[in-house]
């Protein structure tokens, strides 16, 4: 579970230190606010130490083994034309500093590089352990539609997509549970898949599929965009990808979703959350804030821990405001035009009706 991430120079960002909850953590902000960049950064860092935990599992971690494995993650996931990219840009040299701390401070690690940083960043702390638990980070599109052979084929050809795609297309593949559906996965599984309308499928030759009570099978890409972003959450909940004491990264949940659906998406968020899976998430839908805002005012949920993050400007830089609750931010982009529109709609309806 991560505690906190302290940046500095990095992307939009000038000096920030984020401490985050143990449950939900929102991030509010207009396209651009660099929103995204606070998602995958946490999540390439706890990816590789997953990553390295598999591969070198009888081996303490050490600079030799990190250093180009983080340089790597970074680059693969953000896919700037150099890792220096990565750093706030403005004339002259300028160092950017990461530090990630979690509950279990034997995972903690920091490290830099610098604007003309190529392909290398200096590990300052050096973890102790690996992180054991994995990382789930869902983009904002779908990805059962290209799953079939894109494994293969962004390991053994150069590929214009960020890694996080073939790390969740992995995790897609994962074997589903033998045995009786526990039932924590099957309270999160029932509503998805009554908004589905059945059940996914993965068959021998790799194709996804809705499998329909009555219906049968129907192919993923004959499904609408919506009901696919839901089969994909799904089907990480079935294969226990999203397991307790796992991360989350879901880069705007609501993108392709109707309201109704919408509203499903924010009830498995806050489940999973109780659950003991610790989510981040990145918006600016004023729809499922709301949703997410009247959930947590159900008595079950009022001791979950959340911190909602508010993103916008100061000059040349993004800047991040906190606290518990929506009403704690001052600026919502997404709030402010929604009012904005509703006034301009009732000067509208004002000058019709004279």
């Amino acid at each position: 579970m991560l505690k906190s991430l302290s940046i500095k120079n990095f992307t939009v960002f000038k000096s920030e230190k984020i401490k985050f909850a143990s449950g939900l953590n929102i991030f509010i902000g207009e396209n651009g606010s660099g929103k995204t960049h606070l998602l995958k950064l946490p999540y390439s860092i706890s990816s590789v130490s997953f990553e390295m935990s598999k591969r070198h599992s009888g081996l303490n971690p050490t600079k030799a083994l990190l250093q180009p494995a983080v340089a790597a993650k970074l680059f693969n996931v953000f896919r700037p034309d150099t890792l220096g990219r990565l750093t706030k840009r403005k004339q002259g040299r300028e160092r950017c500093e990461v530090f990630l701390k979690y509950e279990n401070s034997r995972n903690d690690i920091s490290f830099s590089f610098t604007t003309n940083t190529k392909t290398e960043v200096d590990i300052g702390h050096l973890p102790s352990e690996w992180n054991k638990k994995p990382p789930v980070y869902l983009p904002t599109r779908e990805l059962l539609t290209i799953y079939p052979g894109f494994v293969s084929l962004y390991e053994n050809y150069h590929l214009e997509f960020e890694e996080t795609w073939r790390d969740t297309c992995l995790l897609l593949g994962g074997a589903l549970s033998k045995g009786p559906r526990a039932k924590e996965v099957g309270d999160l599984l029932e509503p998805i898949e009554k908004a589905m309308g059945g059940t996914v499928v993965l068959d021998s030759n790799g194709r996804f599929y809705l499998s329909i009570p009555g219906s049968g099978n129907m192919e993923i890409p004959l499904v609408a965009e919506g009901i696919r972003k839901l089969a994909m959450l799904a089907r990480l909940v079935a294969n226990n990808s999203l397991v307790n004491k796992s991360s989350l990264f879901w880069d705007e949940p609501e993108t392709n979703l109707n309201p109704k659906l919408i509203k499903i998406v924010a009830q498995v968020i806050i489940d999973l959350a109780r659950q003991g899976v610790q989510i981040f998430i990145g918006t600016h839908s004023l729809f499922l804030m709301r949703e997410i805002e009247i959930l947590l005012e159900v008595a079950s949920y009022k001791d979950l821990s959340v911190k909602v993050f508010g993103i916008g400007y100061d000059g040349d830089h993004s800047v991040i405001e906190s606290g518990n609750t929506f009403d704690d931010i001052r600026n919502i982009a997404s709030l402010d035009e929604e009012l904005s529109q509703s006034d301009r709609y009732m000067g509208i309806s004002g000058s019709n009706e004279n």
